[in-house]
């Protein structure tokens, strides 16, 4: 894995003021530097310049980046951000079409399919990615990222300069680039977050690349295409035949993305999904004869406040241990303390450039900084909810009926610490509406489907736009920012396509959660695991973790020069914090509930203040 940047103006001769330049470049990647902190390089262009650092996982000797390579006289210069687990096979497809090939990574790889084939072949990639290539002979820039948006891309045009980097920090590295909240931005934070919409960045003229897009800029044009979409097919496998397509494409998805030239391990939290990877691994490692390293999370002293509710009907230990020694792994369990969650709910805020998730963002990003010193590439189970239906939205009468997001269909909670002038002014219903009905009028529908199965397309659809993104770029911001690759498997593309058209009686056979995953997945798991009842990412109990989220934010509020004093209704803050906040439903997801809703406020406040937001 990797961080890239870099900027573009056709009319710009920067070889004129290489110091300057070259600086700038060297400047964005120290700020983008804990994704790849293993090496760096630059690349400048008359009228471009690359910056790339890198996490060294394949090709630790030559995969340097950014990598240039010459045609007929004419420059080709790649920087990458991500993996191609089916290089080796690519690699002998090209190389039978005549290409030669200096090193044993993955972009050179993508560089010689440009080469040879242009842009249609990065439709033949299988991995996560996000990258730019500069083409000399057609004066050409072209910006692509993977088809489901597992690794990040933004961009921000500066006058006649196009800027771009795989975190917002890198644009902000830019000079004369600064950090503007408007009216949008405003609603992206409290109307929709930590949830954001797609190809926005949240700041004021701060874009991104769409997940499955290719960006094309010359002289004269900027275009911005699609080259994948997911699409409704009539699904014509018997259930027997679904259940095996469905045990191979995931077993052949954590095959391929074992792909690594240093040791790999697994998060295991004993639920189905990290369980099934985490089988496979072990299995294939095992025939190797290595033993496979896994890692569990939880939170100090959880096992004496624990209580089981609807979300988390059991705690992840005994499930963990039974796996561990199925598996014969090399397991550690971790343990996140309230100090540690509290200070790292603002290291989350320097890792994503945004609020986000709260505790459930900052406790991740802590236990994968005690991940590193074991393994820098790990394999996870996330994203197998979102494809196989797992969470309860997927399966409430209330889901079908609210024209809503279904994981935060109430706006009331989020408006319980706003100031009324605020609320009136954003009109943040309005907002998460037209972002709502814009996903639902682009789902992927068949003409034949019932009223029912089009509603569990677009149930299913608005999962993997919204909250499987933001997942996502949890898992992306929390792993990178401590130099940690984190891979998805189940985020395989194949995976999603078969899976969004297999009819709800396949993925839910018998009413049981996750069936198809769970059928397919016979082979490998403990009858325990594989119907143990889905249990969430665990968080504190403690209720000494609220008290100080409170003691917190009160401080904040009494302080003169806290930003967000002028949006929040400080008699409001006392009333909630005098309540019992963990109680009722969750403002978005299954885990945000009361106290999340005072961390939220202090990662808004600690964000306007740290990356100096001027809200317009």
């Amino acid at each position: 894995m990797c961080g890239i940047a870099g900027f573009f103006n056709a009319k710009a001769d920067y070889t004129r003021e290489k110091i300057k330049w070259q600086s700038i470049l060297r400047r964005m990647n120290q700020v983008q530097k804990h994704r790849g902190p293993d090496g760096s390089g630059i690349y400048l262009d008359q009228v471009l310049g690359f910056a790339h650092v890198r996490l060294k996982i394949i090709d630790l000797l030559t995969g340097a980046q950014p990598m240039v390579r010459k045609k007929d006289g004419h420059e080709f210069a790649i920087v990458f951000n991500g993996e191609i687990y089916n290089m080796n096979e690519l690699k002998t497809e090209l190389a039978a079409e005549g290409a030669a090939f200096e090193t044993s990574s993955d972009t050179e790889v993508i560089l010689a399919g440009y080469m040879l084939h242009g842009t249609a072949f990065i439709q033949k990639l299988n991995g996560i990615f996000a990258a730019a290539i500069w083409d000399s002979f057609t004066g050409k820039l072209h910006l692509f990222r993977d088809r489901l948006g597992v690794k990040p891309l933004f961009y921000t045009k500066k006058g006649d300069t196009f800027l771009f980097a795989s975190e917002i920090k890198g644009l902000f590295a830019y000079p004369g680039v600064k950090a503007v909240l408007d009216h949008d931005g405003l609603c992206e934070i409290f109307a929709l977050g930590p949830a954001k919409s797609y190809g926005k960045g949240v700041f004021k003229d701060i874009f991104e690349v769409l997940p499955g897009h290719i960006i094309t800029l010359d002289r004269f044009s900027f275009t911005d295409e699609a080259y994948w979409t997911l699409k409704s097919c009539p699904h014509t496998d018997s259930l027997e035949e679904t259940i095996e397509k469905t045990a191979w494409l995931f077993e052949d998805a954590v095959k391929k993305q074992m792909l690594s030239d240093i040791p790999i391990s697994t998060f295991l939290s004993g639920g189905i999904d990290s369980s099934l990877v985490t089988a496979i691994c072990a299995k294939e490692l095992h025939k190797q004869g290595k033993q496979l390293n896994t890692f569990s999370f939880d939170f100090t002293d959880n096992d004496k406040y624990f209580k089981s509710n609807a979300f988390q009907p059991s705690q992840d230990r005994p499930f963990v241990e039974q796996m561990v020694s199925h598996c014969e792994t090399n397991h550690r369990f971790l343990e996140c303390s309230n100090a540690e969650q509290l200070k790292c709910l603002y290291l989350a805020v320097n890792a994503r450039d945004l609020p986000c998730m709260a505790d459930v963002e900052s406790s991740m990003l802590y236990f994968c900084s005690k991940v590193v010193p074991h393994n820098k590439v790990t394999l996870t189970g996330e994203c197998a909810d979102e494809i196989f239906g797992g969470y309860p939205w997927f399966h409430r009468k209330t889901a079908f009926e609210t024209h809503a997001f279904p994981w935060s269909s109430d706006m009331t909670p989020r408006q319980v610490l706003l100031d009324d002038s605020l609320i009136l002014d954003l009109h943040m219903e309005e907002y998460a509406r037209a972002a709502y009905e814009k996903t639902i009028h682009e789902t992927p529908v068949l003409p034949e489907d019932t009223p029912e199965e089009k509603r569990r397309r677009e149930i299913a659809y608005l999962n993997l736009r919204w909250f499987m993104v933001t997942l996502l770029d949890r898992m992306d911001r929390t792993s990178m920012y401590n130099g940690l690759e984190a891979r998805v498997p189940f985020a395989d593309h194949r995976i999603v396509e078969y899976v969004f058209n297999v009819p709800w009686q396949m993925k839910c056979p018998g009413g049981v959660v996750k069936g198809l995953l769970r059928h397919a997945g016979k082979e490998y798991l403990p009858e325990d695991i594989l119907w143990r009842k889905k249990s969430p990412y665990p968080k504190t109990y403690d209720p000494s973790y609220e008290k100080l989220l409170g003691k917190q934010l009160k401080e904040v509020l009494a302080t003169p020069s806290s930003p967000i004093r002028t949006l929040l209704d400080t008699k409001k803050v006392q009333a909630f914090l005098n309540s019992p906040s963990d109680y009722g439903r969750p403002w978005y997801g299954q885990l945000m509930a009361g106290p999340q809703m005072l961390a939220y406020m202090l990662q808004v406040n600690y964000w306007l203040k740290a990356y100096r937001v001027h809200i317009v």
